[in-house]
C-alpha cells in the first residue's frame, strides 16, 4: 500500500504532538549529526536520506516524523510501501509521548528476539506498521 499524499487534520495533529512530546526535534537532531539532510515530504513527515551510521542497521528507521535512511531520496520515493511502513511509525510516536517510545520499541524488539530470534515478529510496533512494507517476513520465527 502506497503512503498517501495527504496531509489530513490528524496527520497535522500527529505533527504537532511529535514536535511537542520532542520526538521530531530528536529525529531531526540524530540525522544531521549522521550526515543525513532532512526536507519537508508528506504528511508532516520529513525526509532523511544520507545516514552514514551502521546501527540500526534497517532500510530506513523513524524518529518522531523524521524517516531516516542510508539510501537516497530517489530509492526512498521508490518504495512506498516502506514509506507508509514509517509513516505508521509516525503515528505510534504521536500515541507513544514520543521519546517515550524508544525504550517501548527496545524492550518489544528484544522480547521478539528472545521468543523469534530476530527483532520485528513478535514486535507490536512492527507488526502494527506492517511487516511486509518495512521489509521483513511475515513468519514468525527465524531461519536459525
Amino acid at each position: 500500500m502506497a503512503m498517501p499524499a495527504d496531509h489530513s487534520g490528524w496527520t497535522r495533529l500527529r505533527a504537532l504532538l511529535n514536535w511537542v512530546n520532542l520526538s521530531t526535534p530528536l529525529g531531526l537532531i540524530v540525522a544531521r549529526a549522521s550526515g543525513a539532510r532532512s526536507r519537508r515530504f508528506r504528511r508532516g513527515t520529513y525526509l532523511a536520506p544520507g545516514y552514514r551510521l551502521r546501527f540500526p542497521v534497517a532500510a530506513a528507521f523513524t524518529i518522531g516524523n523524521v524517516i531516516i535512511s542510508s539510501h537516497d531520496r530517489h530509492w526512498l520515493e521508490a518504495r512506498p510501501a516502506l514509506l507508509a511502513h514509517e509513516d505508521r511509525h509516525c503515528t505510534q510516536y504521536a500515541f507513544c509521548v514520543g521519546v517515550f517510545m524508544l525504550p517501548m520499541y527496545v524492550v518489544a524488539a528484544a522480547f521478539s528476539w528472545a521468543i523469534a530470534g530476530n527483532h520485528y515478529a513478535y514486535n507490536p510496533f512492527e507488526r502494527l506498521a506492517g511487516l511486509i512494507g518495512g521489509g521483513y517476513s511475515a513468519k514468525r520465527h527465524s531461519d536459525r
